[in-house]
């Protein structure tokens, strides 16, 4: 992996962020199950809890890994004029619909070179 200061080709910054989205895909997959299965089993000695729990800690990181690429992203490719005013408002906005919008127009398009990042390797 690149130091710090190299700047990072497109794969070196993809590949490790996206194969761990992969796995955290898979993992909510597994707590999607989870969930299923405390929809059948009767509420006796806790096992629904149980089931629930393990669904919550197999789905929660898919969602922490979503809502964080965008600020990775922008930290490594942003130029602008104002660099922390863009990173607080990502980092601290709460509903969560900046990140949704900037995976659309800055992540995806920076993946797929289009746009502003088609010629940046």
């Amino acid at each position: 992996m690149p130091s710090r200061y190299e700047p990072l080709t497109r794969d070196a910054w993809f590949k490790p962020k996206f194969r761990l989205l992969e796995k955290f895909a898979v993992a909510a997959l597994i707590g999607l199950a989870a969930v299923l299965v405390s929809l059948m089993v009767p509420d006796e000695n806790g096992w629904r809890g149980l089931f629930l729990f393990i669904a919550f800690c197999c789905i929660a990181p898919l969602f922490f890994w979503l809502a964080f690429i965008p600020v990775l992203h922008w930290r490594d490719r942003y130029s602008g004029d104002h660099p922390y005013t863009w990173g607080a408002f990502l980092v601290f906005e709460n509903t969560g619909w900046t990140k949704l919008i900037y995976w659309f127009v800055h992540v995806l398009r920076d993946k797929n070179q289009q746009g502003r990042y088609a010629k940046l390797d």
